[in-house]
């Protein structure tokens, strides 16, 4: 059995559902603390051939509030301008339509907090490329510890044997040694970052959002991306 816990971040990138395919449970860390200008309300999509950040506006309360807690503003019209977005700026390319329908989420109304709605766009894509797993927030698990302590802890909630990692994390990981000590075993993703064609764009433009891919290669070549 393996684990994969990440935050829910906003429109991820390709190597964010490749953890998902590898996962047997997968859990959104969704009580650590808010980071401003991070991929938990921003992204990049490609827009005149190049990237293009897209930021979801949020409310703020206090510096220490966690990620489920964060509400978005609605006040500004955020939802329409991303999707009118994406709209435009992939209007040619050949499955425009298989990535609005993804992005579509974005204008729920009813996913009011950051967190609700990169969960319900992250589940939707993760749905459409057939990659069905068991999705859970460790905001509802109530298990304690600090950083990869705790990523123990969840492992072993679920009696996952494995817990699979981005190479991002590998230092933080070595400096606190929690998995050199349990029974869970630490693995690293292998993920290669391939060039397909982006319409429109003078060189290839890696590591953006896997509506990107889907809007490239449509939902079977997104799959093939992913898992390959």
């Amino acid at each position: 059995m393996r684990c994969v816990i990440m935050q829910p971040t906003y429109m991820p990138w390709a190597g964010y559902l490749n953890l998902i395919a590898q996962a047997d449970v997968f859990v959104f860390l969704d009580d650590v603390q808010f980071e401003k200008q991070s991929w938990q309300n921003r992204n990049r999509v490609l827009v005149n051939g190049a990237a293009h950040w897209v930021t979801v506006p949020v409310l703020r309360q206090h510096l220490s509030d966690k990620i489920h807690m964060i509400a978005v503003d609605d006040a500004q019209p955020w939802r329409r301008k991303h999707v009118d977005l994406l709209r435009s700026s992939y209007a040619r390319h050949p499955f425009c339509a298989d990535m609005l329908g993804l992005a579509s989420g974005i204008l729920d109304p009813a996913n009011t907090r950051l967190c609700d709605l990169n969960i319900a766009v992250i589940c939707a894509i993760a749905s459409a490329l057939g990659l069905e797993r068991r999705f859970v927030r460790s905001s509802a698990l109530g298990i304690e510890g600090q950083r990869s302590r705790r990523l123990v802890e969840i492992c072993r909630h679920f009696n996952c044997d494995q817990y699979l990692s981005p190479h991002g994390a590998r230092e933080y990981l070595a400096q606190d040694g929690a998995f050199e000590t349990s029974a869970v075993q630490l693995v690293f993703q292998e993920f290669d970052v391939r060039k397909y064609e982006q319409k429109g764009a003078p060189a290839f433009v890696a590591h953006l959002s896997i509506l990107d891919v889907i809007a490239s290669l449509g939902l079977q070549g997104a799959r093939h991306y992913v898992l390959d």
